[in-house]
């Protein structure tokens, strides 16, 4: 069963499709695209080791040649010296400006690769074939790119859709149980920024989606994949309602930095953590009953995922120093911070009315529970 979510932005929409075996079928919806039968693919090692072959007998027995690049795994990759690499190996295999790049692999992969794609020879087209849980609902989709910097996660990047999506949801059983439930932090996310109806749909199915109930991946799947392209469609450049899907990003992205992007905390652990905090401060600040931040909690502890600072392997710095890594985060404006804040489960809104005091209390509290 393949579904399908049309992403409906003019002159550069683009379909996501989402089922099991697309990796195999990756021609069929590959080809339509090319202008010359050569696509060149960036992945990394761990998924090369699963999923590349697969791609390029796909592709081969359909007469496209494939050039390959394989780059380490890693949130590492993510930075300057691999986008340069990249950029650099696509010219040297000559890449057109016509030609189609397809990154293979999960969250790194698509924002670096998107991002090369973006500079070479000022746009080029790119598909995105995710590969991770994450990636599939998230990153994948709406057309962020870009590298982090020493001073914070994402900060350097452009906005560049993709000509297609492939979610394949049967590559998901290669993942490790971690992987999958880092990717099920930002599906919880998006039940909480603004469907109540999913939200609960998640506190039935959860354990049966996580256990590998496919019917119920690609419901999860397609539901997070229609909610952000909805929210592109209405801004697909973060000036309103996209700053929505950074619930839980603000604390997500300070605690990143302070594990130093490595494998301490995945990122979609930081987004279920940053979740968590996100509706503690709205507690805190009288938005939210005190009960609604233990419901969310619950469901993220009945999947098994991170939900507290404590959950985070080794000593962390001070509350007030994670305070001060928030303030290079890219949705500052004018020095304010901005926060995701909710009024219940399901009604989230944007702010930047938050006292930083309140913001220390919730993370100084965050380390007792």
């Amino acid at each position: 069963m393949t579904e399908t979510v049309h992403v409906a932005l003019g002159d550069r929409a683009y379909d996501i499709h989402i089922g099991p075996g697309l990796l195999t079928r990756a021609a069929e919806f590959v080809g339509p695209f090319l202008k010359r039968q050569r696509v060149a693919v960036v992945t990394d090692e761990n998924v090369a080791a699963l999923h590349l072959d697969t791609l390029k007998t796909s592709l081969g027995n359909a007469g496209i040649d494939v050039v390959s690049l394989t780059l380490p795994a890693g949130e590492a990759t993510k930075g300057w010296p691999q986008l340069t690499r990249t950029v650099e190996w696509l010219l040297e295999n000559k890449v057109e400006r016509n030609d189609v790049v397809i990154a293979l692999g999960g969250g790194v992969i698509g924002d670096l690769v998107g991002f090369a794609a973006a500079v070479l020879r000022r746009g080029v087209r790119f598909i995105q074939i995710p590969t991770s849980l994450l990636a599939q609902v998230d990153s994948s989709v709406g057309g962020k790119t870009g590298i982090n910097a020493p001073q914070g996660k994402n900060l350097i990047g452009a906005f560049h859709q993709p000509t297609l999506v492939l979610a394949d949801v049967g590559v998901l059983e290669t993942l490790t149980s971690r992987d999958f439930l880092a990717g099920c932090g930002e599906i919880v996310k998006y039940g909480l920024l603004g469907d109540l109806g999913f939200f609960e749909w998640l506190e039935k199915n959860g354990d049966a989606m996580s256990s590998g109930d496919m019917d119920a991946r690609i419901y999860a799947v397609k539901r997070s994949c229609q909610m952000k392209a909805d929210i592109v469609v209405r801004d697909e450049t973060e000036q309103g309602d996209r700053a929505l899907l950074n619930l839980g990003h603000t604390f997500c992205h300070a605690l990143e930095a302070a594990t130093g992007y490595s494998d301490r905390l995945l990122h979609g652990e930081g987004v279920s953590i940053g979740c968590a905090l996100a509706f503690d401060l709205s507690a805190q600040m009288g938005l939210v009953s005190q009960e609604t931040p233990s419901r969310v909690r619950a469901l993220f502890q009945a999947m098994g995922m991170k939900t507290n600072l404590n959950d985070i392997e080794d000593e962390l710095p001070p509350a007030s120093y994670l305070l001060e890594l928030m303030s290079q985060d890219k949705k500052v404006i004018n020095g304010q911070l901005r926060f995701i804040l909710a009024n219940g489960i399901g009604s989230s809104f944007v702010t930047s009315d938050v006292d930083p005091d309140d913001v220390l209390t919730v993370l100084k509290n965050g380390f007792l529970l």
